[in-house]
């Protein structure tokens, strides 16, 4: 039988019952929300999504949903402090239409990446991680400059661990430890700046959700094509989608591949 957003409500409240949180249907926008029943701070999911990973996945899907629901209450919960943790502090991208206020109205901190995307600020809790609003900074007397250096720096600390398949000629280099900053390393200028040293053609990025980011040496018209279709592919599957543009990276700026597709260097194509 088809699963509906009603049988659905109802699977999700056997498995998120607590006399510690509530839980709401919103029928018109087709919502469900758990929340702490004293702070009402809490999670709002989208049915509809949680429907298309069921069908395709089945109660797996909604397992990796509850474990992701509890943790994240569990975190709104507790007090996190920056001090002593400050190799904690990451940077994560989001979509440019990613929330820049939590539902409580607290202020998230965040910086200008792309027409396409933003990076925000994360504490790493293990498990999980909380991102980081400006409330959060004025009670540790931080200012937004050190937060973003700390981040900075710790970025460029994480691990590398590509996979290198070639398609066509071009060579597409695929990295995703799930660690919840894949798609951060393309803030690793360092990392960008080998990988363009050592590419024959042209530096292309793919960061369609959180958990894995794309490297592509282009090396002829062909590879523009293939990057966006994987580009596509992952945005469509990704838990935390972020874009399904590409970039090239050039003087140490990233711009959407299809502003520069029809500008594609005839001169960086192998000669028959």
């Amino acid at each position: 039988m088809k699963m509906t957003s009603i049988k659905m409500k109802k699977k999700l409240e056997e498995r998120l019952q607590s006399n510690e949180w509530k839980t709401t249907f919103n029928r018109d926008k087709d919502t469900f929300r758990i929340e702490w029943r004293e702070s009402g701070d809490g999670i709002t999911i989208t049915l509809p999504n949680v429907i298309s990973k069921y069908e395709a996945r089945g109660e797996e899907a909604l397992d990796e949903l509850e474990d992701h629901v509890q943790e994240a209450l569990r975190v709104m919960n507790e007090t996190h402090h920056l001090s002593g943790k400050e190799e904690k502090i990451f940077p994560v991208i989001r979509a440019a239409s990613f929330p820049t206020e939590t539902e409580q109205g607290k202020k998230l901190v965040y910086a200008d990446h792309t027409a396409e995307t933003r990076i925000y600020y994360a504490l790493d809790l293990g498990k999980s991680y909380q991102l980081i609003d400006e409330s959060m900074l004025e009670k540790e007397n931080w200012t937004k400059e050190r937060m973003k250096e700390v981040a900075s720096f710790n970025v460029r600390s994480l691990p590398v661990k590509m996979k290198k398949d070639t398609v066509y000629g071009n060579d597409f280099y695929f990295h995703s430890t799930q660690d919840g900053y894949d798609a951060s390393r393309i803030l690793n200028e360092v990392l960008l700046e080998e990988l363009k040293a050592e590419c024959k053609g042209e530096l292309a990025i793919s960061i369609p959700h959180q958990d894995v980011i794309i490297f592509a040496d282009v090396q002829n018209p062909e590879g523009y094509d293939i990057i966006a279709q994987m580009a596509m592919k992952f945005f469509a599957e990704g838990t935390v989608p972020i874009t399904s543009l590409s970039f090239l990276y050039e003087n140490k700026e990233l711009e959407p591949i299809f502003i520069l597709a029809q500008k594609k260097p005839k001169q960086n194509r192998k000669e028959d």
